[in-house]
């Protein structure tokens, strides 16, 4: 990765756009998340996104070939491409064999398969749909993306659990940085409401009992499942000003590090995760000292937001940590798995751009044991603590396999 002062490959952000439970829309995103509100349960064993019928936004025949995890990605990612400058109908912004796109999701078309495996035991064989594998395989977001854009460079899926919204972002930073393209549309989808999904992950002991999320309180008891999106458009800063583009924000730096301990449960120490985060401050060439903001992991399970908070104290140290502004966004929409990292990229780059973060939903009484914390329990504005009047942000990711990812974002010139 070249350095971020000197711009050139730098990584700059023209476009993003999200669907989640509180809404369709990036900026609903942050209106919601910022006046404290949080996703009502419905009938699901999840929280889904609100006011969402994928035929409102996509064409019924694809909306027929598709599962819902894939109809997300798509509906964000229009949100996200309109933003940085593509239209429907005149020349695109960039030659299709230089746009890559690199869509993270942990689980992949759930919804499909248990539709079709209760065909099969029900009708028999022969009634089986022939569309149920390329609906359930998880790329197929990342697949169905670059047909309808006609994007014709490297597509790919990042399957590492809940960090894979994050490490497709990471990815798609490489890309650029390798110069094999010119734009990338980064995010996750994750559409995994089913009663054998949520059974799995209660007798697991990680989803909540009582229904409600509450990320750092002393009564938390595990999260809820959620659905949802982010993408993001990627491109060099020299890229973006070629083309007299927005720059929304940037991509600072990237960390991702693996445990090596254990299939479900993170790392003892913490030790590898806080060295995700100390990679990620590193290519961003960001002390710890000058991060106005930390949208944490935070999934309200017992075990992870403590071993997080040690793993933060390792990389910033406690002293910063203890008077840094931390929320978790998962009080207000649930964990969306493979979509997390992408959503909470989204979530920190509008808190840095509206320079106020969003409270933790769900957070009453902070956990003591976690020890000295900064949290957010109502919208906080954020102040400047870096050169040039940047804010800088971080937002952190950790999944089932002992992924760990951390990703610095940034936007300039606020006072």
């Amino acid at each position: 990765m070249s350095d971020p002062e000197k711009g050139g490959r730098a990584v700059v952000v023209t476009g993003f756009g999200a669907v989640t439970p509180l809404g369709v829309g990036a900026g609903l995103l942050h209106e919601r998340a910022v006046a404290g509100d949080a996703a009502a349960p419905g009938p699901h064993p999840a929280v889904r996104p609100a006011d969402f019928t994928a035929t409102d936004h996509l064409p019924r025949n694809l909306v027929r070939r598709t599962d819902r995890f894939t109809q997300l990605a798509l509906v964000a990612a229009d949100e996200a491409l309109t933003q940085a400058g593509k239209r429907d109908g005149a020349p695109s912004p960039w030659r299709s064999e230089r746009v890559a796109c690199v869509i993270g999701c942990g689980l992949g078309g759930t919804a499909s398969f248990e539709a079709q495996q209760e065909v099969y035991g029900r009708e028999g064989a022969e009634f089986v749909s022939p569309l149920m594998v390329p609906q359930m395989m998880a790329n197929a977001a990342a697949a169905h993306l670059s047909m309808r854009h006609g994007f014709r460079g490297e597509s790919l899926c990042v399957a590492s659990a809940c960090s894979s919204g994050a490490q497709a972002v990471g990815t798609g930073m490489r890309l650029l940085a390798s110069g094999a393209a010119d734009a990338v549309v980064v995010g996750g989808a994750e559409a995994a409401s089913s009663d054998l999904v949520a059974a799995a992950f209660a007798n697991a002991g990680a989803l909540s009992p009582s229904g409600c999320a509450r990320p750092f309180d002393r009564d938390r008891d595990g999260f809820v499942i959620g659905e949802g999106a982010g993408i993001l458009v990627l491109e060099t800063a020299e890229g973006a000003a070629r083309r007299g583009a927005e720059v929304l924000g940037a991509v600072r730096g990237y960390g991702a590090t693996s445990d090596a301990h254990h299939v479900t449960a993170p790392e003892p120490t913490g030790g590898p995760a806080g060295r995700a985060v100390a990679l990620a401050l590193r290519e961003a060439a960001v002390a710890p000292g000058e991060l106005a903001y930390v949208n944490a992991h935070g999934t309200g399970t017992a075990l992870n937001d403590r071993l997080e908070c040690e793993a933060l104290r390792q990389a910033l140290g406690a002293d910063v940590l203890a008077e840094l502004p931390l929320s978790s966004s998962k009080g207000a929409f649930g964990h969306l798995f493979g979509a997390a990292g992408a959503v909470e990229a989204v979530v920190t780059l509008q808190a840095l751009r509206h320079g106020v973060a969003p409270p933790t939903a769900g957070l009453h009484r902070p956990d003591p044991a976690l020890g000295p914390l900064d949290l957010v329990r109502t919208a906080r504005k954020l102040t400047t603590r870096a050169r040039g009047g940047r804010l800088f942000g971080l937002s952190t990711s950790f999944g089932f396999g002992g992924h760990n990812a951390a990703l610095v974002l940034a936007v300039e010139g606020r006072s």
